[in-house]
C-alpha cells in the first residue's frame, strides 16, 4: 500500500539565535530537513508533505531541486496539530499510511520508521506512537501505560503530574497514523493545555477512545529522536553524523 510522510518544518528556532528557518540549519553540509525527507523515502513514503510556515519562501527554494515534495502552509504557529492540519488539502483523502516526522530530527532512520509503518498495517492501528527509553527525559512527553502495558496517553513535560515525570519511555514525535483516522482526529483536538496549542499527540489518545487500535512502539535508539534546537545541538548531530 502507497505510504507518504507530513514534514513538520514550519517553525522559526527562536533558540538557534537565528531567523533562518531551523530546517535549514545545515549538518555536514546538508540541510536537517533532506535527512529526514530522506529517512522517509527510504521507508517507502512515495508522497512527501513539507509543512512550511516561518519565511516559508526560504525552505520552497532549498527544497526546489528535492524530488516530489508538496509543500502546505501553516498561517499562524498554533502547535503540531494545527501544523499537520495544514496537509489536509493535500492528503486529506489519502487513504494509506501517514508517516508525521519533525523536520529538525536529522539522526532518525528510516528502518525504525519503516518499522513504525509495518506494525500499523500490521496491526491495522489508527495509530503508531514511536518512542524511545532514556534516563534524559526533561522536557519530553512522557507515554503512560496502563497496568497491562497498554498505551493510554502522551503527556507533556508541563502538563505531566510528578509521577507521570518519573517516566522514561518518551514521545519522539514520530507517528504513523491510518490516514482517514488521522484527519478525523485533528477535527477533535482542542487547546487544552497550558499552552493553548493544538496538540498533534491528543490524536492518539482520541483515537484510542474512539475505540481504535493505537500501539505505543519502541523502535527508536534515543540518539534519533535528538532535535536540534540550539547551536549545541546541532553540533551533537553533527559529530553524531560524522561519527556514522
Amino acid at each position: 500500500m502507497t505510504s507518504a510522510a507530513i514534514i513538520l518544518a514550519a517553525g522559526q528556532g527562536k533558540r538557534m539565535n537565528s531567523d533562518l528557518p531551523k530546517v535549514l540549519h545545515q549538518a555536514c553540509g546538508r540541510t536537517l530537513v533532506e535527512y529526514v525527507l530522506d529517512a522517509a523515502r527510504g521507508a517507502g513514503a512515495e508522497r512527501l508533505v513539507v509543512v512550511i510556515g516561518h519565511r516559508a519562501e526560504l525552505v520552497r527554494d532549498a527544497l526546489a531541486d528535492y524530488p516530489g515534495v508538496e509543500f502546505a502552509v501553516q498561517a499562524q504557529q498554533l502547535g503540531t496539530g494545527d501544523a499537520v492540519k495544514a496537509a489536509t488539502d493535500a492528503l486529506g483523502t489519502f487513504d494509506g499510511p501517514i508517516l508525521v516526522l519533525n523536520g529538525d530530527m536529522p539522526l532518525i532512520q528510516s528502518s525504525s520508521l519503516t518499522r513504525l509503518l509495518d506494525e500499523q498495517r500490521t496491526k491495522g492501528a489508527a495509530c503508531v506512537v514511536g518512542t524511545a527509553t532514556t534516563e534524559q527525559n526533561f522536557g519530553l512527553g512522557r507515554i503512560v501505560r496502563d497496568d497491562s502495558g497498554q498505551f493510554l496517553r502522551i503527556v507533556e513535560e508541563r502538563d505531566a503530574s510528578p509521577e507521570e515525570k518519573q517516566i522514561q519511555e518518551i514521545n519522539t514525535g514520530c507517528f504513523a497514523f491510518a490516514g482517514p483516522d488521522l484527519f478525523a482526529a485533528l477535527q477533535e483536538i482542542r487547546p487544552a493545555n497550558t499552552q493553548a496549542e493544538y496538540y498533534l499527540t491528543d490524536c492518539a489518545e482520541i483515537l484510542r477512545q474512539a475505540g481504535k487500535t493505537v500501539v505505543a512502539l519502541p523502535c527508536f535508539e534515543i540518539s534519533e529522536a535528538l532535535g536540534v534546537n540550539t547551536p549545541e545541538q546541532l553540533a551533537e548531530v553533527e559529530r553524531a553524523l560524522v561519527a556514522e
